[in-house]
């Protein structure tokens, strides 16, 4: 008979099967539990159950793989023989936790079960064990409370309203003012509860809680919750979730007991301290679900200082170790400590950037380590705006400054409403007594985040702080009735949908919408951008349209200009009313008269972007949009054009309905409306070159590069290219300068791909317009596709977003031919990408793999793009070891 597979593993006493190395097979949580037992460090015996072992469970229809119950029960003797405890002995009963651990860290979102064990016999024998009955009925009050949520799918509210309801009635404000008799009273009506809601009594039988707990924390991978958060942090669904059944120690012994969580260094700035918080007389979940304000950590030194002392070396021990700032948990019992786990600790980029930059200065990462260590997705977080200290603001309530940024938003106090107003696109502010992982969805959607009650560490604040939302948590200046819509701050009342500020680097919440400034970069992010740039191999331009544009793309340290946008131009000023001349006219007379009053305005544009970004190229589109979108709507707009243009406004409505497409992404646009008016490509080249014949006689060296848009077939581009370079010549031998400049177009329709070979003829470069390719691709039109496109991603049908991240088995492949085409003809024909995935850390990576030259995006998503470039560079070098491997 064959061999079961391994799917469980012991640690405890100093020995481990498993290593830090091991987080795909043991889960994060696990793994570091195996490592630090190795390294010596007091850990609670235990036992990780594999993600293999989850993922088989959901294959096969929740059945478990052969062999591991056998292996559970073999690795619980073990157990039990490291605790000098037996599980489910009446007299000196072994209690344990149940765990999720995935490989990365998931805060909150799956389940946990503590005291694991109890029942109405071993109660009896932890009573006389511990010598505390109020103790004992606590914990088997928490354990039906806690396996009543997670296993048997009770609503917890049905259980915290019993327990308010006794503390009103015994007139004390915290659950550690109950005492024993008033716990052993929750601890029947618990049962009640479970009885009435199940139709059968709590389990009795340890084992059996212990295989249901086990089933509901595999089956906890897919809950809601879960899928959401995976969903925003691009985790794939098929990982599985590895379970840690590991021996119960209690931080709710007395007063000498307690429990805390803490990181190595501070999160929010990065700043070189230990940062975290901690209860007596409590235990793990009463730190991060924010029910009772805890002590932060350097009190315990005064409190516990042998204690204190050892945690200190301890955390010193495990930073130098894993070379990464951690979040440890510990517990503390009669004065003993057991460190429950450590991993990396998630963290505000602005504090990712310091950390990674600092631990280069003490010798623990390279440059190349410290460019890896930080996420370019995270990095947006630094471009997020502060509140302007020259403001006049009202202060309503100070609270924690728990995630830094500013925000500003409508009050909304459900995640349904933040969800809701976010899809109308209105911006809000989630306001909540204190938040739990179901809130995720609306946590995502609002501006920032709100809270009455937690720390630091709270729900609230380390989920703010991995999405870079601003968050203000533990505001005791603020009392919150959801039910009745408004919130009371001090002796104010702000109701649902009135704006409030928060500040989440200050703690502050201000009435009203509060003036915000963007931050500047520098110090340790631009060292870190200064090692970006050394192992980046791709090019970063950015989208710009004016010159307020290109200072602020310079600022940031973009090599060029990828799309300039001329149309843009247009909706400015009364240049909007030549534009509309333009298109009303008869002929080409009429034309050009309207062209040369536009003339000016679009050379003194381009004159300006030119000369900001000095020799570096200038990628000038020509008009691409169709006419109509420069003409009025309705009939109100269309007489007051007609009545300023002095023309009839039947006239002008004919032309506006005569111009009217059905489907205008697919119509008269792009190349099309420059081969039926080249005039309009005449005076855009003209305007062009003229700036730059300026400038070139100014002793500077400008670098224009025209792209003709909507390009399917050589001819196409070879009729603008006609027009283009007779421009250019007849305008440098009138300055009679010489300049630089290249011409190509923009790939955005599949056809474009598939010759790119013969396009390359004539194109000096090709410059893929994704966003078009993508609705061309798919078959899909961003203003439509938001009805079903969520859909598509929840379930499965794509994998992301084909807007938000490349599309690399449809569109990529297309990109992937169409450079292959095109510098099979070209060699030295240079590739870029304009669409909004030039920012986007994925895409960039696809564009470094395919082996383009530059990505461009928005000015402030250039530090992104550069950073994802370097990642893409140095994953292709170098190993990226698992925290603890060396």
């Amino acid at each position: 008979m064959a061999t079961a597979k391994k799917t469980v593993f012991f640690f405890g006493k100093g020995k481990a099967e498993g290593r830090a190395e091991q987080k795909n097979l043991l889960g994060g949580k696990g793994a570091n539990l195996h490592e630090m037992t190795r390294l010596g460090i007091l850990v609670p015996g235990g036992f990780t159950i594999s993600t293999e072992a989850c993922v088989f469970y959901t294959n096969n229809k929740k059945k478990h793989p052969a062999g591991m119950w056998k292996q559970v029960e073999e690795n619980l003797k073990r157990v039990e023989r490291v605790m000098g405890a037996t599980f489910g002995d009446p007299k000196n009963p072994l209690l344990v936790s149940v765990r999720s651990g995935a490989r990365v860290s998931m805060p909150g979102m799956m389940d946990t079960v503590l005291n694991l064990g109890l029942n109405d016999q071993t109660l009896q024998g932890l009573i006389a064990r511990s010598k505390n009955e109020r103790f004992a009925y606590d914990s088997y009050r928490r354990f039906i409370q806690m396996f009543g949520d997670v296993v048997l799918g009770i609503d917890k509210q049905a259980f915290e309203r019993l327990l308010e309801a006794q503390k009103h009635a015994k007139k004390v404000k915290l659950d550690t003012d109950l005492t024993a008799a008033d716990l052993k009273d929750l601890v029947t009506l618990f049962k009640r509860v479970v009885k009435d809601k199940t139709g059968r009594d709590f389990p009795q039988e340890p084992k059996e809680q212990l295989r249901l707990a086990i089933n509901a924390v595999f089956e906890s991978w897919d809950n809601p919750r879960a899928v959401t958060y995976r969903r925003l942090h691009n985790i794939p669904g098929d990982w599985g979730t590895a379970v840690n059944v590991q021996a119960m120690v209690f931080g709710n012994l007395g007063d000498s007991s307690g429990t805390g969580v803490a990181f190595t260094r501070d999160p929010g700035t990065g700043e070189r301290r230990f940062f975290g918080e901690y209860l007596m007389n409590a235990q793990g979940e009463d730190v991060v679900a924010g029910i009772r304000t805890p002590q932060p950590i350097n009190q315990l030194k005064k409190a516990m200082p042998k204690v204190y002392a050892e945690l200190e070396r301890i955390y010193k021990r495990l930073e130098k170790h894993y070379r990464e700032m951690l979040d440890i948990e510990f517990t503390i019992q009669d004065g003993k400590l057991y460190m429950l786990q450590c991993r990396v600790g998630k963290r505000t980029a602005g504090a990712a950037v310091k950390i990674a930059v600092d631990m280069v200065k003490e010798r623990l990462i390279d440059h190349k380590l410290a460019v890896l260590r930080v996420d370019p997705a995270q990095l947006d977080q630094l471009l997020h705006p502060r509140v302007d200290p020259t403001a006049k603001v009202q202060k309503i309530a100070k609270g924690l400054p728990a995630s830094p940024g500013a925000a500003v938003g409508q009050v909304v106090f459900t995640a349904a409403e933040a969800e809701a107003a976010a899809a109308k696109g209105e911006r809000v502010i989630l306001v909540r007594t204190e938040t739990s992982p179901e809130d995720i969805g609306g946590m995502h959607a609002a501006q920032g985040i709100l809270t009455a009650r937690g720390g630091m560490t709270s729900h609230a604040a380390v989920v703010a702080r991995g999405m870079g939302k601003p968050c203000v948590a533990g505001s005791q200046d603020i009392t919150v009735y959801e039910e009745h819509g408004y919130l009371f701050a001090r002796d104010l009342t702000v109701r649902r949908g009135e704006y409030i500020t928060l500040d989440g680097g200050t703690g502050d919440v201000m009435l009203g919408e509060a003036k915000l400034i963007q931050p500047e970069l520098s110090g340790d992010f631009a060292t870190l951008m200064t090692w970006a740039d050394k192992y980046r191999r791709i090019g970063v331009r950015t989208n710009a349209d004016t010159p307020k544009d290109a200072q602020v793309s310079r600022k940031f340290g973009a090599g060029g200009i990828g799309l300039c946008r001329t149309e843009h131009m247009f909706f400015e000023g009364d240049r909007i009313d030549a534009v509309r001349e333009m298109i009303l006219a008869e002929d080409v007379e009429g034309r050009r008269k309207a062209l040369a009053k536009l003339l000016p305005m679009q050379k003194a544009d381009f004159k300006a972007i030119l000369e900001i970004m000095g020799d570096l190229p200038v990628t000038v589109r020509t008009l691409d949009p169709p006419l109509h979108e420069f003409l009025p709507k309705t009939d109100v707009e269309i007489g007051e054009l007609a009545k300023k243009l002095g023309l009839p406004a039947e006239r002008l409505k004919a032309k506006v309905d005569g111009l009217h497409e059905f489907n205008p992404m697919l119509g008269y646009r792009g190349c099309r409306l420059g081969i039926e008016y080249p005039e309009i490509t005449e005076m855009q080249a003209q305007a062009l070159f003229e700036a730059a014949c300026e400038l070139r006689k100014q002793g500077k060296n400008p670098y224009p590069e025209v792209m003709i848009p909507l390009v399917g077939t050589l001819k196409e581009l070879q009729m603008q290219q006609e027009i283009v370079e007779r421009v250019a010549r007849e305008t440098m031998k009138k300055y009679g300068v010489k300049v630089r400049y290249m011409l190509g177009t923009m790939i955005e329709i599949p056809r474009a791909c598939l010759v790119a070979d013969e396009i390359a003829q004539v194109a000096q470069f090709f410059s893929f317009g994704t966003n078009d390719l993508t609705q061309t691709c798919l078959a899909l039109s961003r203003d439509d596709a938001g009805k079903f496109l969520p859909l598509y991603v929840e379930r499965g049908v794509y994998p992301d977003d084909p807007f938000v991240s490349i599309d690399q088995a449809g569109v990529g492949a297309l990109m992937r031919m169409g450079v292959e085409k095109g510098r099979a003809v070209r060699k030295d024909l240079e590739v870029g990408i304009c669409g909004e995935h030039g920012g986007e850390p994925r895409s960039v990576m696809f564009c470094h793999q395919i082996g383009l030259d530059y990505v461009s995006c928005s000015p402030y998503r250039v530090p992104i793009a550069k950073l994802a470039a370097a990642h893409a560079a140095l994953k292709e070098t170098v190993k990226v070891k698992e925290m603890g491997e060396k």
